[in-house]
Order: C-alpha cells, then sequence, then structure tokens
C-alpha cells in the first residue's frame, strides 16, 4: 500500500497490485514501486554515485562525494543497462556537483567551480578541470554542492550552512548563489536556505524550486523538510531564524516574526533527508506523472527510527504542490537499516528514470511497461 499525503492530512492510498519481491537484490528486486513501473540496475560500477547530469549524446556524468572521483556512463547498445563506465576526473575534492552544457561538463567541489571542455569528445582523454571560480568557503559540513544551469544559461551553486544551526557572518552561507558559465559576476539569488541539494525549474513557468534539509536535535518530528519556490532573486527562507511554516528557532528566532520569510511552498516529513529532483517531462509514463516532481530522500541519520530512503512525487497543479506520495520504497529494511539511499533522479531522452544510490554505488533505471 502506497501513502498519498495531502496539505494538511494523511491518506491510504490503495493500490492492489504493487510488484515487488524478495529482498532488494542485485536486480532491483525488493523495491516497491506503482503497477507497471520496473526497477533495474543501470550500473554498479559507480561507488559513491551522488549528483546526476546528461549529455546531448546520452552520456550520464556521475559526481561523488567521498570518491573524489566523476563517472561517466553509457549504455551504448541501447539495452537499458550501461555497458560503459568511464572516470574522467580524479583526485577532487567532494566533487558532488555536476551539469553539462555544449559539449562542456562543470564540476562542484567545496570551495572550487571547474570544467571539462570538450568532454562529450574526449572521454578516452579527458582534460584537466580548468578552474572557473574557487573562492567559495572551504568548510566541509554542509560544504558539499549541487550544481545546475538554469533557463538563462548561468550557474547555480548553493553554499551551505556550516553547522546544524548557526548564524555565520560571511555572508554567503545559506545561500543559494549563481554566476555566469565563465565564473564571473558571482550574485546571491536566494537566503535563508540551510542546505539545500537539489533544484530545478519548473517546465513551463521556468520558475526554479529547491529541496531544502531542516535542522538536527528539534526531535524526531520537526521541523520538515522542505520543497521550497524562488520565483526571483532576493528572497529569504527564513534560516536559522525560522523553520517549516511558522517554527521559531528556539535559540536565534526569539526576536523575529516567521511571518517576514517565505514559508516552504511543500514540506515533507523531518530529517527524510530530501536531495535530488527533477520534473518529469517524458512520455513513457503515464500522464498523471508529465510535469510532476520526483524527490529522492535519502534517508534520516539520527532519527530514533528511521524514515525517508525512497523517491517520492509531488503533483502540480497550477503551477502549486497540492499532494506527495510514494513512488520507490524498498531500501529501508523492517528492521531499521538501509540497503540503498537515494541521492538523485534523472529523466532519461526515452522517458525513463534514472536514480542514484551513493550507499550501493549505482545507478537504477525505472521503466513503465504497462
Amino acid at each position: 500500500m502506497g501513502v498519498v499525503r495531502f496539505k494538511g492530512f494523511r491518506l491510504a492510498w490503495a493500490l492492489a497490485a504493487l510488484s515487488f519481491a524478495g529482498h532488494c537484490g542485485t536486480d532491483g528486486s525488493g523495491i516497491k514501486l506503482p503497477p507497471g513501473f520496473r526497477l533495474t540496475v543501470y550500473t554498479d560500477q559507480t561507488p559513491g554515485a551522488r549528483s546526476l547530469a546528461l549529455g546531448d549524446d546520452g552520456t550520464v556524468y556521475v559526481g561523488t562525494m567521498n570518491e573524489g572521483k566523476v563517472y561517466a556512463v553509457r549504455d551504448e547498445n541501447r539495452d537499458g543497462r550501461a555497458e560503459r563506465v568511464v572516470t574522467i576526473a580524479t583526485g577532487l575534492n567532494m566533487p558532488n556537483g555536476v551539469a553539462y552544457l555544449d559539449g562542456d561538463l562543470y564540476i562542484a567541489e567545496i570551495s572550487r567551480i571547474s570544467k571539462l571542455p570538450g568532454i562529450a569528445r574526449r572521454l578516452d582523454d579527458p582534460p584537466k578541470p580548468e578552474t572557473l571560480y574557487d573562492a567559495y568557503p572551504k568548510d566541509v559540513h554542509h560544504g558539499w554542492k549541487y550544481l545546475r544551469i538554469g533557463p538563462d544559461r548561468k550557474l547555480y551553486v548553493p553554499v551551505g550552512a556550516p553547522c546544524n544551526i548557526c548564524n555565520p557572518k560571511n555572508e554567503l552561507y545559506a545561500t543559494l548563489t549563481r554566476l555566469d558559465l565563465d565564473g564571473k559576476n558571482l550574485e546571491i539569488y536566494a537566503r535563508g536556505i540551510r542546505n539545500t541539494v537539489g533544484f530545478d525549474w519548473h517546465p513551463d513557468s521556468h520558475e526554479l524550486w529547491f529541496t531544502d534539509n531542516g535542522r538536527d536535535w528539534l526531535g524526531d518530528d520537526q521541523p520538515p523538510d522542505e520543497l521550497n519556490h524562488a520565483p526571483r532573486p532576493g528572497l529569504h527562507f527564513g534560516y536559522p531564524y525560522c523553520h517549516g511554516q511558522d517554527l521559531p528557532d528556539p535559540e536565534f528566532g526569539k526576536d523575529k516574526r516567521c511571518a517576514d520569510f517565505v514559508p516552504p511552498a511543500w514540506t515533507f516529513p523531518a530529517h527524510v533527508a530530501t536531495l535530488g529532483m527533477h520534473f518529469y517531462t517524458g512520455t513513457r509514463f503515464p500522464a498523471e506523472y508529465r510535469g510532476q516532481l520526483f524527490v529522492a530522500e535519502h534517508g534520516s541519520w539520527n532519527r530514533s527510527t528511521p524514515q525517508g530512503y525512497r523517491v517520492v512525487t509531488v503533483r502540480f497543479e497550477n503551477g502549486k504542490p497540492v499532494a506527495d506520495r510514494v513512488f520507490a520504497e524498498g531500501w529501508l529494511q523492517p528492521n531499521g537499516k538501509a540497503s540503498g539511499r537515494p541521492v538523485d533522479v534523472l529523466p532519461l531522452p526515452d522517458g525513463t528514470l534514472l536514480i542514484s544510490d551513493d550507499k550501493r554505488g549505482a545507478l537504477y533505471r525505472i521503466d513503465y511497461q504497462p
């Protein structure tokens, strides 16, 4: 049985034919999906797989954290499984974020944005990364970065708070920044963001949406993780003063009004660790999924009963989120241990969906065949 969550209440979503079998094996069995969907392993040769980016020719670029590597992954015979995995960069400082445009791959490390020029033609002889910008803070705490190129052809780069909860003097912390493709003209696009590791632009409005991880140590069930909407630059989303819709921080929110900040457009359960997200624009999945948001929940690390470790969908109507429901789950075992941790999602040109898993070092492919 799946669960649909509407603003303000929960509702059981009856699905009599959810397909799953056995434990979570190497073939993807054990992951529960809606009827007609099937999960297979695209590759299990990408240790620490984190953020994903798609090249013009179908190559999938994969960032990592502790591995310090970036991979290029190719399904060359179009059979739904990648036969070729190439390491195209090594020795980097948590190269979590990757973004692709016009044959070049952009990489986000802790304090540096670099580029692999012409990588699409040089997988077997990759160039050395060219530094574009290297003045981001060097803090490891929330220092790993997501990376996307917006509709304005600018690089969007988050700078997480260097702590669980604090109010640092450096104005770059707890922000989302953007800069030109050559690394120039850095500006702060949005403030009050504790740690976003996933964002995308709505396919119709082209407005920015992003996930944000709530702070720790306020209990098992608060504050929530957030889905935020930033249709224009200059907005402040509350951190470290307010969390969720209207929860003042016990240390930093005493003299603040939550109404003075932009509230989340949608909230997720506390500690599920919402990371990568992507609007689905393909046509392979049923019509109800088109234009909807897929979000990877990496899973809680300090909750008494673990939760997350799944992929959810957020349903949009008239440009606004109205409900969410579990799409893929089963990485969290009944004993509370996890066999995998979803990080990012990426629709492919054929309409299938990839999910990265940094615990198993794998990419999964979800197809729909009614």
